[in-house]
């Protein structure tokens, strides 16, 4: 059984490979940006790169960021306890171009990754799109062969991701997985998307505009990729659960806990 920490590191390799420099986790606290209280994404860190106010040492980078979604624009805070796959405090892995590669590498490094890297069955993966983002949806056919029926469109802001109120924005691109009927839940777009049987793994954000404070979007200086992977997420149907919280690092968690209890 590949462990938490074992799939974090092949995701590291895989996109060390492809020339993206491997950077830590920030604070969780953000650094000089009052619009947020807690990091909430792993694009937080590189919020000035995909502005323009600031000059990237590196152009392709991947991180696992320790996020925190507890109030705000991302809270899954009334989701715990309710769900098989909400935190508070989680890993987002996740790749990022800034001005350099665009929607066709990041579609192609995703779906490389899952299925041959991760060799994640086919079948069990569906997408979904913004329903104005052709481009995506053409990429999708072409790099992954998939049939129309594993590509939904969605035309709410699930599939439009902004950091906040303000800041970064785009359409995007979600990867789900197949839990199989055995547990509750529809596709997204379905009465019965809450479900746990189709989950989301990776987000693929398109980053093209930058939301303004009056609500106006404009364009962004250059074209980015902001991609997010919950690492309990994968690590759960690597391992073969359906619940994250019966993944490694929480079950010695849970049984560190237990001895302190029981002492």
């Amino acid at each position: 059984m590949q462990t938490s920490n074992q799939i974090r590191t092949k995701f590291f390799d895989y996109f060390k490979k492809h020339d993206h420099e491997i950077l830590p986790s920030s604070s969780l606290i953000p650094h000089d940006d009052p619009t947020l209280m807690f990091v909430n994404a792993g694009m937080n860190q590189f919020k000035n790169y995909f502005t323009g106010l600031e000059t990237p040492k590196f152009t392709k980078v991947a991180t696992s960021q320790k996020c925190v979604r507890a109030g705000g624009k991302h809270n899954d805070l009334d989701n715990v306890g309710y769900t098989a796959r909400h935190h508070t405090f989680f890993e987002m892995l996740g790749n990022f171009s800034f001005g350099d590669y665009f929607k066709e590498e990041a579609i192609f490094y995703a779906w490389d990754f899952l299925t041959r890297e991760l060799a994640i069955p086919k079948d069990k993966l569906l997408i979904t799109y913004y329903h104005t983002d052709l481009e995506a949806k053409e990429l999708w056919k072409k790099i992954a062969n998939l049939d129309d029926d594993k590509m939904i469109s969605i035309s709410t802001n699930d599939n439009f991701w902004s950091m906040g109120e303000v800041g970064p924005c785009g359409p995007c691109s979600e990867i789900f997985y197949d839990h199989g009927d055995k547990i509750f839940g529809g596709p997204p777009g379905s009465k019965d998307e809450d479900g746990d049987r189709f989950v989301e793994i990776w987000n693929l954000v398109f980053m093209q505009y930058e939301r303004l404070k009056n609500g106006e979007q404009k364009d962004l200086p250059q074209k980015s990729i902001d991609t997010g992977m919950g690492l309990e997420r994968i690590t759960s149907i690597i391992q073969g659960v359906h619940d994250n919280y019966e993944i490694d690092s929480f079950k010695s968690l849970i049984s560190e806990i237990d001895k302190i209890i029981s002492s």
